[in-house]
């Protein structure tokens, strides 16, 4: 199956299905977000709070992560050039800020944040099939898919010389190649990991704990799927650096897993606080 990419040209403006993506994500997360807040009968303001923070320091992240890989500081002007795991700390960071700036106790920015990340990520990867780009190694399943026009073209030549893939002898180096979508492959998984975090928000863990569970779902799909992707930063045989990234997140996660087992919730803070009571049914979501 041939796939194209997804735009719309405005006359000067250019609207990238990634783009969209990448708006509906920070949208969705928002929504989530207040929805929390609103059934912890706590401010709802802060969900735009944090959206702000995490635009604003995902992007600034991103970028001088790619910078970093690439060695290309122009890439700092230009509208690609973005990864994932350099807005995941960059935005983290600036919702830490925020947090800190507004005083609001860091565990309940990552309950909330948590849902919110995993469905978030899941349109962004939705983004990315719609622009063709991070795909996957060559395959014959049966759901492959070619991208004539991807970011780069999926052909044998860009295959092998752009990612270090070998291609079988014969093969016209101009042939577009069918690969793993490894893009919607991530999106099944993060959904997966947004309902499982959606349906334990009521649970009776300690505030905070959520987040640890959505480190370990997020580096876990994110290192399993970078085995099928189209990669050329691979070292130690099959291994990428977001790989290594990813058994860093995991650690991280599990941690907070294991130190938000128990004790009592931390208060919302005056800034989250409506003022109302909260009622014996609601306190119980929050602990």
């Amino acid at each position: 199956m041939n796939v194209y990419p997804l735009q719309w040209d405005l006359g000067p403006i250019e609207i990238t299905g990634y783009g969209l993506m990448l708006m509906v994500g920070f949208l969705m997360g928002g929504w989530l977000i207040a929805l929390q807040l609103r059934q912890a009968n706590l401010k709802e303001d802060y969900a735009a709070d944090m959206v702000a923070a995490a635009v604003i320091g995902g992007i600034i992240g991103a970028k001088l992560w790619y910078v970093a890989l690439t060695g290309d500081p122009g890439a700092l002007l230009s509208r690609g050039g973005l990864v994932w795991y350099g807005g995941f700390i960059g935005g983290a960071l600036a919702v830490i800020l925020n947090s800190w700036r507004l005083r609001v106790p860091l565990r309940w920015t990552m309950q909330l944040g948590a849902p919110a990340l995993a469905a978030a990520y899941a349109l962004g990867r939705v983004g990315c099939f719609l622009v063709n780009d991070d795909y996957g190694r060559p395959t014959n399943l049966p759901w492959a898919v070619k991208f004539p026009d991807g970011l780069p073209p999926s052909t044998a030549e860009n295959l092998k010389n752009l990612f270090g893939i070998p291609i079988p002898a014969g093969v016209d180096p101009a042939r577009v190649l069918a690969v793993h979508p490894t893009q919607l492959y991530e999106v099944i998984a993060m959904l997966v990991a947004f309902a499982v975090l959606w349906s334990l928000r009521k649970s009776s863990r300690p505030v905070g704990w959520l987040f640890g569970l959505y480190l370990v779902f997020a580096g876990v799909e994110r290192f399993l799927v970078e085995f099928l992707r189209a990669k050329d930063d691979r070292f130690l045989g099959p291994f990428t650096l977001a790989q290594l990234t990813s058994v860093v997140i995991v650690v991280i996660g599990i941690v907070i897993l294991g130190m938000l087992r128990k004790g009592p919730p931390p208060l919302a803070g005056s800034y989250l606080e409506t003022g109302k009571k909260l009622s014996p049914a609601k306190v119980s979501t929050v602990r």
